[in-house]
């Protein structure tokens, strides 16, 4: 059995759709499907999509349930082009003691993002005893 290599797709509540579209659409990801005023839409980077479903009820949007983390070519290219669209990233791209470049971000529905790129492989700093 060969194990998870990416996630194709996810698909996250929020409350105010046009605010979500805009955020991942800063970020580089490209509508595909529904749009600012849709109760569904689609984002696309690479081969890798967003979903996103419009609830009424803020209580409809959880907090504190994980992380989503996305590899991309060039976290701290993605960070400044976040800087540049004014959003807010929880702190700058740091090289994390797993193996990983990465930055973490909130969307505007308060759903937890990494974005993040393998510098080395954890494994072999850390054996197997």
């Amino acid at each position: 059995m060969s194990g998870i290599e990416s996630i194709n797709a996810i698909t996250l509540r929020t409350t105010v759709m046009a605010a979500s579209v805009q955020f991942y659409e800063a970020l580089g990801f490209q509508l595909s499907y529904g749009g600012t005023d849709a109760s569904f839409s689609t984002l696309r980077s690479g081969g890798c999509f967003v979903n996103l479903i419009a609830v009424t009820d803020p209580a409809g949007v959880e907090t504190g349930w994980g992380r989503v983390i996305f590899h991309v070519g060039d976290v701290d290219a993605l960070y400044r082009r976040a800087l540049g669209a004014g959003l807010r990233p929880q702190a700058e791209p740091l090289d994390a003691p797993w193996g990983e470049r990465m930055f973490a971000i909130f969307d505007p529905a308060g759903h937890d993002l990494s974005f993040a790129k393998r510098i080395r492989a954890y494994e072999a700093d850390h054996p197997k005893l």
